[in-house]
């Protein structure tokens, strides 16, 4: 049939980074003139089909007790038989589709890349557009053999399109077991903030330079609090526990698209520059007058963020109130 397909999980909703991820598959389907599917994992799949229908033009439930929960194996196993037929399939930038894409390629004989900022057909093979060396550059990576597995980057992609109509809704009919190899023991949600890093408007981040835990929790709280700002901090600030690797930003961490990203004490090496390259605007401050990350910021103060953090909220509280 060659479809394209994107696969999504109940317990993301259809978040920000779904609905970019339906509009990039929405607009790829459009150019090769073929239909789009949704595949949907996970206990209340059903719900989140009503609306996801509204953008697709079929939904297909997949809340069988094997894939009720993510376990890699039963929604690898679900997802090779839901997709055999597939020209394309579109992920989400997430752990469970970077689990899942390479080897849902080697499964169907197709070919995968990841973190891709652009998808288009061109001399009817698939081509990613994927940033490289920290952001400053772009790789278009050509996919030779089908189906193209692909994993997009969060808040790259316009959202999708409503249709006229309601795409069609059915419950997959599955031959999966539930994986005895391996058991969730336990689940913990670490707290991260109000909000999703991924979907904040304005975050407020922390790098080494910041000294130690406390001024993450006192001054860099107090402002993300005034901004309505999601906390958010470098790889080294996470290694060294004074945060939660949750708040990680960066190559190795989150890629995050928000209208301000305030970079405080944060030096501005290639690794961090690569999570926030979709930034809209990056205000920076650094006691380091050639700190790289005064290259890519619009607005760039040198001083001890000690001294200009308080006064920036007393300015910003009678706005912000």
């Amino acid at each position: 049939m060659n479809n394209i397909i994107i696969c999504l999980f109940v317990s993301d909703g259809f978040d920000k980074a779904a609905q970019g991820l339906t509009g990039a598959a929405q607009r790829l389907a459009q150019q090769i003139g073929r239909q789009l599917h949704a595949i949907i994992f996970g206990t209340g799949a059903g719900e989140l089909a009503s609306e996801v229908a509204r953008f697709v033009d079929k939904v297909v439930v997949a809340d069988q007790s094997a894939t009720a929960e993510y376990a890699p194996e039963s929604c690898l196993n679900a997802l090779a038989q839901l997709a055999k037929d597939a020209r394309v399939v579109l992920l989400s930038n997430d752990i469970y589709s970077q689990e899942i894409a390479p080897r849902l390629a080697h499964r169907l004989g197709g070919s995968a890349v990841g973190d891709g900022v652009a998808v288009e057909m061109q001399n009817g093979a698939v081509r990613v557009t994927r940033q490289v060396y920290g952001g400053k550059a772009e790789a278009v990576i050509e996919l030779k053999r089908s189906p193209a597995v692909v994993w997009l980057r969060s808040r790259s992609f316009d959202p999708a399109a409503a249709r006229a109509t309601e795409g069609e809704i059915i419950r997959a009919v599955l031959d999966v077991k539930p994986d005895t190899r391996t058991r969730v023991v336990e689940r913990k949600r670490e707290d991260s903030g109000t909000a999703r890093l991924e979907d904040a408007r304005i975050i407020v981040s922390g790098g080494r330079g910041i000294g130690g835990p406390e001024p993450f929790s006192n001054e860099l709280q107090l402002l993300a609090d005034l901004l309505g700002a999601q906390m958010a901090a470098t790889r080294a600030a996470c290694d060294a526990g004074w945060v939660p690797a949750t708040w990680q930003v960066g190559q190795t961490g989150k890629k995050v698209a928000p209208e301000l990203y305030l970079a405080i004490a944060i030096s501005g090496a290639s690794q961090h520059l690569a999570g926030i390259s979709e930034a809209k605007n990056i205000a920076a401050i650094n006691t380091d007058a050639e700190a790289p990350i005064f290259k890519h910021c619009r607005l760039g103060v040198v001083g001890d963020y000690r001294k200009l953090v308080p006064l920036i909220r007393e300015r910003l509280e009678p706005v912000c109130k």
